[in-house]
């Protein structure tokens, strides 16, 4: 299941392929209320119950008129938004109407007030000869009844929420959110606000990546803290898995004496898809699933642990959730820093990004956060490229802060 030879280190490449094809799998549906369902995603096509808009609609505040010859029109009345009377005009005849009303079907054209000169209570005059429909909303301009409104995979945002609301839309069928287990490992882990021991140091992977997750829009989160005890690391892994989409785990998954992790795995059946990339920080990263739920080992230091969510887990959830493309938006820009690469591992290196040009921050360790803390990008360094020098063209991965 797990092994430790160097020479299974798979690329990045291949690992993203396989984390893309083995989480698209998984995904389940939701029905939410339409109020409720903002960024999620559609997981089937919407059809349009009703012609939108519903009836003829007035896009401008003015004066709705049936056409004729002359410029003077006679106003015999008026039509506000939601008014529900209908109002006859014979040629040369106008309504005074505002946006949204409903157009007469004996009104052919809409002049909006700032090109009318009123002439008395009863009769105004048009600049000039219009067109017919001009400045009406047809029946069924935006979307027909029946047709698609929204299609399979469509982002609810706040204009798609609003669209949906508009055709009377209560409630949509999206891609579930998955709940998410986070599990941290390791003896030496206490909890921030406790003494300091020698030997000890405070956990901070579950709080960084409960709060990127939840930065994201994952809220269905547990957090959990083992020994390094097989028992224990076994008896939560068996719960975890039966209960959550997906599961985190940072640390163990080395070789050391007390590294659990991994023979946890084999004894609940995990099906491993990887275990080692060849990419610095990060390369003992194990990615696995079985029929229901997938599973993450992050290295356990925390820089490691949060690139790799970056650029691995962050994918598997989008793909869960039913978004398509680039997990993370990937650009060019201009170094402001040389930087020399040791061994031939791609790198991932932390950095700021700034109109066009990045900086390569100094702390690049897989252990420090300090840098983390103030970055906003990546920059990816491939394998074959030894050094980066001031004003080279750099691959930029810019982080969802």
């Amino acid at each position: 299941m797990i092994g430790y030879n160097e020479s299974i280190m798979i690329s990045i490449e291949e690992a993203l392929f396989a984390v893309e094809k083995n989480s698209i799998n998984i995904s389940k549906e939701i029905i939410l209320s339409t109020a409720k369902a903002g960024n999620s995603i559609l997981y089937k096509d919407i059809y349009s119950p009703i012609n939108m808009p519903p009836f003829r609609q007035s896009a401008m505040d003015g004066y709705a008129l049936n056409l004729h010859d002359d410029l003077i029109y006679s106003i015999i009345g008026e039509v506000k938004a939601g008014d529900i009377s209908k109002i006859e005009l014979r040629k040369g005849e106008a309504i005074r109407i505002f946006t949204g009303a409903p157009v007469p079907d004996s009104a052919n054209a809409v002049i909006m007030q700032e090109k009318v000169k009123i002439v008395d209570n009863n009769n105004i005059i048009i600049d000039s000869k219009l067109s017919v429909n001009y400045n009406i909303r047809a029946i069924g301009e935006q979307v027909k009844i029946g047709e698609l409104a929204l299609k399979k995979g469509t982002k609810l945002t706040p204009a798609a929420i609003g669209f949906l609301s508009s055709l009377g839309i209560t409630e949509v069928s999206v891609y579930k959110k998955p709940s998410i287990a986070l599990i941290t490992t390791g003896n030496e882990l206490i909890e921030p606000g406790q003494s300091l021991e020698y030997g000890k140091i405070y956990e901070s992977n579950s709080k960084m990546l409960q709060n990127a997750l939840i930065g994201l829009g994952f809220t269905d989160i547990s957090v959990h803290k083992i020994e390094d005890d097989y028992e224990e690391t076994l008896s939560l892994m068996k719960s975890v898995v039966k209960t959550n989409d997906m599961v985190i785990i940072t640390g163990g998954i080395s070789v050391g004496d007390y590294d659990f992790v991994g023979k946890a795995l084999k004894e609940i059946n995990i099906n491993e898809i990887f275990y080692k990339v060849k990419q610095k920080p990060g390369k003992p990263l194990f990615f696995g699933k079985n029929d229901s739920t997938i599973l993450f080992a992050l290295p356990g230091n925390p820089a490691a642990a949060l690139t790799c969510f970056y650029i691995y887990v962050l994918l598997a959830l989008q793909r869960m959730t039913g978004l398509k493309g680039e997990s993370l938006l990937t650009i060019k820009a201009k170094s402001v820093s040389n930087f020399v690469k040791i061994g031939d591992r791609p790198q991932f290196l932390k950095a700021i990004y700034k109109q066009g040009e990045v900086t390569i921050l100094e702390g690049q360790s897989s252990a420090m956060l300090q840098t983390y803390a103030i970055s906003n990008a990546l920059v990816k360094m491939e394998g074959d490229v030894e050094q980066i020098h001031v004003n080279d063209l750099v691959e930029v991965i810019l982080l969802p802060l």
